[in-house]
Formats: structure tokens, C-alpha cells, sequence
């Protein structure tokens, strides 16, 4: 059986995996699901058709899978769904999606986020992102994996930031950020390649020479963006890494419908 604290609140309908323990005062509601491992601290409500994976560590005070923050929305059963081995740390909101987009806010595997971080409806958050305190994502955002996003930060509706993106502090994006590129400010400016998330995650001296060559295109020539995608296109062929993340920036520049980051 889940450990339960005795003032905790746990409608019989959930369905909670032997291992979950839930914290003094929590509240989860009956169409919540969590899974194996799952820690869920003091004071959390989680509510709504809520799945939540393996693993996870929720601190107090958070409050996920409530209605979204959406004045069209009139009941819908939309979801919110977490992965596995997430840290969600104090006062964060996760609401559920709604009907008008894909009907469900989906949080990928192995994030860390911080405390007082807001995820509206119908954003997708892949994996092994780091998204620092206070940021707030507005609906429909998308933001792929390995990027990091620092605090206070906000980010407007249907904006998409890429793989191993870099937000700065402070930053009001409001455009798509490409993937490797950092950028900052108010509104937000590209400022350089990312190269440490990479390089950590194995990519070689070529392979990180070869971003830089990329964001040189983007952002150095002063090219319009179907100019510098032709020209993305040409690096082909320097390496077979290199095909790939080519494959990644220009799949996600042809999808940017809001413009980039410039």
C-alpha cells in the first residue's frame, strides 16, 4: 500500500502504486495516477486527470493538473501528464490542456524546475531540461530537451524553444529559440552558441565547431532566414554528426511561424 500521511487527503478512486507516500495535508483527487517511487510532499493538491510517472519528487505547496487558465474552457476532460524521475520543486502550477490544442499539458522525463514555475495549458516539455525559479511559460509552449532556462523568466504563448537551447536570466522571449543558441534580454537577442550543454553530453571538438559555423550563418551574415536555411543546408557532408544536427536546426526553423530570436 502507498504511504499515506493521516491528514492527507487521497480519494478512493486514485490509483497510487504501492511506493508513492504522500505528505501531511496533501490533496489528490480521483482521476489522479501515479506510479511507482513517486514522492509527493506537505500541502500539494493534485487534481484533474493527472498521470504522474516513476520516481518523481514533488515538493510542497504544488498545486498540478488544475483546470486551465483559459476562459474557453467549459469542462473538458483534458489532462496533464508527467514522466519519470522530474524534480518539481516548491509552488509550481502545471495546469491541464484543453480541447482547442492537443488536450493535454505533457512533461517529459528527468526535468528539474524550480520553485514557482508556472506551465500552462497545452505546453510540452521534453527531457532533461533545467528550468530555474519563477519562470513562467504561457500556453502552448513547446521546449525540446537538454535546454536550460533561467529565472524570472517569461516566455509567450506558442513560442518553441529548441534542443539544447540557453535562456538567460530576466529574458522575455516571445519568438521561436533555434536549438544551440543563447540568447538574453528584454526582449530577448541571440548572444552566442551553446556549447557547454553539448559538450557535456559527449559532442566532439568537430561537432561543436560545426555549431558555431551554424549560428555564423544564422545570426553573423546577416542573411534572411530561407537564405541561411540554404546555406545550413550546404554544411552537409563535413561530417556525419554534423547531418544530424543540421536535420535539427532546420527542421525547427521551418516550423517557426512566430519568426526566431534575432
Amino acid at each position: 500500500m502507498a504511504t499515506i500521511h493521516p491528514s492527507a487527503i487521497v480519494d478512493p478512486q486514485a490509483q497510487l502504486a504501492d511506493t508513492v507516500t504522500v505528505g501531511p495535508f496533501s490533496i489528490i483527487g480521483p482521476h489522479v495516477r501515479i506510479d511507482d517511487g513517486t514522492t509527493v510532499g506537505p500541502h500539494c493538491v493534485i487534481e484533474g486527470h493527472t498521470t504522474i510517472g516513476r520516481d518523481n519528487k514533488i515538493f510542497q505547496f504544488s498545486s498540478l493538473g488544475a483546470d486551465p487558465q483559459d476562459k474557453k474552457y467549459a469542462g473538458e476532460p483534458t489532462q496533464l501528464i508527467i514522466g519519470d524521475r522530474n524534480t518539481i520543486r516548491e509552488f509550481c502550477t502545471f495546469n491541464t490542456g484543453t480541447s482547442q490544442d492537443k488536450g493535454v499539458t505533457r512533461i517529459g522525463d528527468d526535468n528539474w524546475i524550480m520553485a514557482y514555475v508556472h506551465v500552462a495549458h497545452d505546453c510540452l516539455i521534453a527531457d532533461h531540461n533545467v528550468i530555474a525559479n519563477s519562470v513562467q511559460l504561457a500556453g502552448h509552449v513547446e521546449i525540446g530537451s537538454y535546454t536550460l532556462i533561467g529565472g524570472i523568466s517569461g516566455v509567450h504563448q506558442f513560442v518553441r524553444i529548441g534542443d539544447f537551447a540557453m535562456v538567460g536570466f530576466q529574458t522575455r522571449l516571445s519568438q521561436d529559440l533555434p536549438p544551440f543558441v543563447v540568447a538574453a534580454g528584454n526582449p530577448a537577442e541571440a548572444q552566442n552558441v551553446h556549447q557547454e550543454g553539448p559538450r557535456r553530453r559527449g559532442y566532439s571538438p568537430e561537432r561543436l565547431s560545426n555549431l558555431k559555423q551554424m549560428y555564423r550563418v544564422l545570426y553573423r551574415k546577416g542573411l534572411t532566414l530561407d537564405a541561411a536555411k540554404a546555406e545550413i543546408e550546404a554544411l552537409r557532408g563535413q561530417n556525419s554528426d554534423m547531418n544530424g544536427d543540421i536535420d535539427k536546426m532546420l527542421s525547427f526553423l521551418v516550423g517557426a511561424a512566430r519568426g526566431i530570436v534575432r
